[in-house]
């Protein structure tokens, strides 16, 4: 069985990161990945600093080049389990193999779960979307209709009212607009509409054209803004004994600073272990984790030798 000082498991933007902190340092790596990255769907990636725009899967694409670089070792598979601890060593299977490590770094990401609507799985990604920072930009001045879904829904509406003056709020979710919300959207002008949406429409190029209520009427839309319940991917943290967090948005794995779980020689980073993680906070999350762990390795093995003196 083959082993490494560290398993990354997750080659997004936070286990690649990981990764290269790691091998910069001439750790042993080994990044495992699906192939599934959260942002797939959309054509560009924002806020990348330096890298304004760029296709995610072309920034995916580099990040493990450079990774490669310094020696990282990646493989494309689903990891079918993950077991042991600090003390005895953890092992890992994935598509048939089986590998062994110090430490884990979880970069699993999130799962978005989405209200079924028929037709949104279509938009998201592109037409619709959750973040004014991450598509705002593209949407501005369009006509936008906010789903009202949850505790984040006025929010998002504040924050797109600052990119266009055609907003309107849906209230999808009758109970979760509350009277501090009804007055946060009064005062920014903007209308509600109390329905629930049945059906997301498409005009004939395949392109975004409206929204159908449950009363019948469709209203037209450009942009759809919609609060997605945001679910850590952590069933091998679970697996390894672990807990998840809760958060007003979904859960996620709780860390430290660096990046270290609960349970010793676990670190998570990126959107697993906090959800609102943009690209480059994702990628810094990675990068303090490896960083950690290489720091925890050295620390390890300066007590080993001084035990042998």
């Amino acid at each position: 069985m083959e082993h490494f000082e560290t398993i990354v498991i997750g080659g997004g933007s936070a286990g690649l990161a990981a990764a290269i902190a790691l091998g910069r340092s001439r750790r042993t790596v080994l990044v495992i990945d699906e192939g599934q990255p959260r942002n797939e769907a959309a054509q560009h990636a924002h806020n990348v600093l330096g890298n304004e725009g760029i296709n995610p899967l072309e920034l995916l694409s580099r990040g493990r080049q450079e990774a490669i670089s310094y020696g990282v070792q990646i493989i494309e598979g689903a990891v079918d389990r993950l077991t042991g601890s600090l003390d005895t060593g953890f092992r890992v299977t994935a598509s048939g193999q089986s590998f062994s490590a110090g430490r884990i770094v979880l970069a699993t990401g999130l799962v978005d779960d989405l209200p079924a609507i028929p037709g949104l799985d279509r938009a998201w990604g592109d037409t619709a979307a959750h973040c004014a920072y991450c598509h705002g930009w593209e949407v501005r001045d369009q006509e936008i209709l906010v789903l009202g879904l949850g505790p984040m829904s006025t929010h998002q509406a504040m924050m797109f009212s600052q990119l266009s003056p055609n907003i309107t709020f849906i209230n999808h979710n009758p109970s979760a607009l509350n009277d501090e919300n009804r007055a946060t959207l009064a005062a920014l002008g903007i209308p509600v509409i109390e329905q629930s949406v049945q059906e997301i429409e498409f005009d004939a190029q395949g392109d975004l054209d409206s929204v159908k209520l449950a009363d019948g009427r469709n209203v037209s839309a450009q942009a759809l803004v919609v609060a997605s319940k945001m679910n850590a991917q952590a069933s091998l943290y679970l697996s390894l004994g672990g807990q998840l967090a809760e958060h007003p948005l979904g859960t996620f794995i709780q860390v430290d600073d660096m990046g270290a779980t609960a349970l010793p020689g676990v670190y998570a980073a990126g959107n697993a272990s906090n959800l609102g993680a943009m690209v480059m906070a994702a990628a810094a999350s990675g990068t303090i984790a490896g960083a950690a762990i290489n720091a925890d390795l050295l620390g390890k093995q300066l007590a080993k030798v001084q035990a042998q003196a």
